[in-house]
């Protein structure tokens, strides 16, 4: 699952302004700072040219030129992508808390549920720190364990950052397959473990504890205004966190796009390497990574000639299995059950991978 170092969950309360209403002034000055920053994002390629050959005078077709020009380029233009991302799901996850999404799945039918949970997963607020009592909230309030699964996978698995930088640098048909294959998987995985019946599987605790009445919903009595100022704030924390990590992946594509020769990739991460996939499964699983950082070293991989599948099994294996969501997972479930969801996330990601190394 995500294993970002921040969540947006965490990105700070509904801010109290009632009755407030966007000033004229505020829009315009949205508009002007969505304008300016569409003219700056068209012209990052012309400019890391520019910086690279004509005033670092590096060499033409070098491999350090190849690799600071790729960095000076996809810097700026994965954080901007990040930036305006973050924003918008700032505001949108205002709509969605995690108390309505409960009450949204409670009592479904639960091939309904399995649907409707992992659709719900990708724009509610969800990460590591959350996962525990989130699985509580909703076991205990009668959701199935399989819908509840449903929900868990999809919800770090299919990132709406990676989501939207995918369709920045790739198009809308690779962020397309990335939506389709995650909900695909996150919906069938989660019927899966509800036809298994594993309930055995939780601890005991978990069905004894008492979460009380459901608190009324946080969005309750928001203006236009409060949701602004929550992806205002969203930018802030998320953004001020993993800039980091989104430059050491930058930094990493770089160093593969200037110095890993032409094809390598395609040797080892290729079509013609039927362990490729597996291979990019297991490495994928214990790095710990969000999705934002992931996202350069996946285009230089492709850039190299890794096979599309092969680097979509790597990715989804770094966002939606990993070894630090396991060890807080287990907290409320039994070492059997997280090898089932592993195992059957994995196969499901193992298959896509497949899949798409075939039809790609």
């Amino acid at each position: 699952m995500e294993s970002s170092p921040v969540c947006a969950c965490a990105a700070g309360a509904p801010h109290a302004t009632k009755n407030s209403k966007p000033k004229f002034h505020e829009a315009l000055g949205a508009l002007a700072a969505l304008v300016a920053w569409w003219l700056v994002y068209r012209h990052l390629e012309p400019f890391s040219k520019w910086l690279t050959y004509r005033i670092l005078q590096m060499t033409p077709g070098s491999r350090l030129a190849a690799a600071v020009e790729f960095f000076v380029f996809e810097a700026p233009k994965v954080l901007m992508l990040l930036t305006l991302v973050v924003f918008g799901v700032g505001i949108v996850r205002s709509f969605f808390t995690p108390e309505r999404t409960r009450r949204l799945l409670a009592g479904r039918r639960e091939s309904v549920g399995n649907v409707l949970a992992a659709l719900l997963g990708v724009v509610t607020p969800f990460c590591s720190c959350s996962a525990v009592p989130l699985f509580i909230g909703f076991v205990t309030t009668g959701v199935p364990l399989g819908v509840t699964f449903s929900f868990l996978i999809a919800a770090p698995m299919i990132n709406e950052v990676a989501l939207v930088l995918l369709f920045g640098l790739f198009g809308w048909k690779v962020a397309a397959l990335y939506l389709g294959t995650g909900l695909l998987i996150a919906m069938v995985a989660g019927w899966t473990i509800g036809r298994l019946h594993l309930e055995g599987w939780v601890e005991d605790w978990v069905y004894k504890v008492n979460t009380g009445t459901a608190s009324p919903d946080a969005d309750a009595g928001m203006t236009w205004r409060d949701r602004v100022l929550l992806g205002r704030d969203a930018v802030k924390d998320i953004v001020g966190k993993v800039w980091p990590y989104v430059l050491g992946g930058i930094v990493v594509g770089a160093g593969i796009h200037g110095y890993v020769p032409e094809n390598f990739m395609a040797s080892i991460m290729g079509k013609s390497a039927w362990w490729s996939v597996p291979v990019a499964v297991v490495l994928g699983i214990p790095m710990y990574s969000n999705a934002a950082g992931i996202i350069p070293i996946v285009q230089a991989l492709l850039g190299k000639g890794a096979a599309l599948g092969t680097v979509l099994a790597f990715m989804m294996s770094v966002i939606g299995l990993s070894l630090p969501e396991a060890i807080i997972l287990r907290k409320v479930l039994k070492t059997k059950l997280i090898a089932a969801f592993f195992g059957v996330v994995g196969f499901g990601i193992l298959i896509v991978g497949y899949l798409f190394n075939v039809v790609m």
